[in-house]
């Protein structure tokens, strides 16, 4: 079975946590496409959603979701998302779309964070996939020299701004034993917007889609 199928398979397991009039936390990336593209058969019963970046906006409103913005709604109930690493506490490396700010202050406003993917994102350990941090453009180079002090090894993500006019460096190099210490650490470094490392708010439910069916880690 392909990866693109697993990451379907996950994306329709993930439904049976949507109820009737929720306003649903959509995240981003090729797993929550799939995910937009179920909920779209739902969109009649739900009153619509919030996203995590503009792809993921147009994505929900060319079929017909209403999106609305996080401070007309308060919290949410449910959060959907899909994620680069995950391990089995469910902490999380995402940032490889570009849009974790977004998608941690969603998660952060929601009750229940559904994490979807296929089952090669579950990982003894975070950091083979390299840690995306969002940067304010001006402190690039002296947050790069910080991150080289941690070990790894920072690479800007060249010709890419995230929604919020920011640039990204991906850490190569990290083996992240203690992923909640570690978010810590990295976000005391000034000009650091967002780390990738979803630990101190990790994932409720990990839905894997794999050859045989769905595994769920909780």
């Amino acid at each position: 079975m392909s990866q693109d199928d697993k990451k379907k398979r996950a994306a329709e397991a993930a439904l049976e946590y949507i109820e009737a009039g929720m306003i649903v936390g959509v995240g981003t990336g090729s797993t929550v496409n799939h995910f937009i593209d179920v909920l779209a058969t739902m969109k009649g019963k739900i009153e619509g959603g919030v996203s995590s970046s503009e792809a993921s906006t147009e994505r929900m409103k060319k079929h017909g979701i209403r999106v609305f913005d996080l401070n007309e709604t308060g919290g949410l109930s449910v959060y959907v998302d899909g994620a680069d690493e995950s391990t089995k506490h469910l902490h999380l490396i995402k940032g490889g779309g570009g849009a974790l700010t977004r998608e941690k202050i969603v998660a952060g406003a929601s009750e229940k964070f559904v994490c979807i993917a296929d089952d090669s994102k579950l990982v003894p350990y975070l950091g083979k996939f390299p840690l995306p941090i969002e940067v304010i453009p001006m402190a690039r180079s002296f947050v790069a020299r910080e991150l080289a002090k941690f070990g790894g090894r920072p690479v800007w993500r060249d010709n890419f701004v995230t929604d919020n006019g920011n640039v990204i460096l991906d850490v190569h190099d990290m083996e992240i034993m203690d992923p909640v210490a570690m978010e810590n650490e990295l976000n005391k470094i000034a000009g650091i917007v967002t780390v990738g490392i979803f630990a101190n708010r990790p994932a409720d439910v990990l839905i894997l889609g794999t050859d045989t069916g769905i595994q769920t880690v909780e």
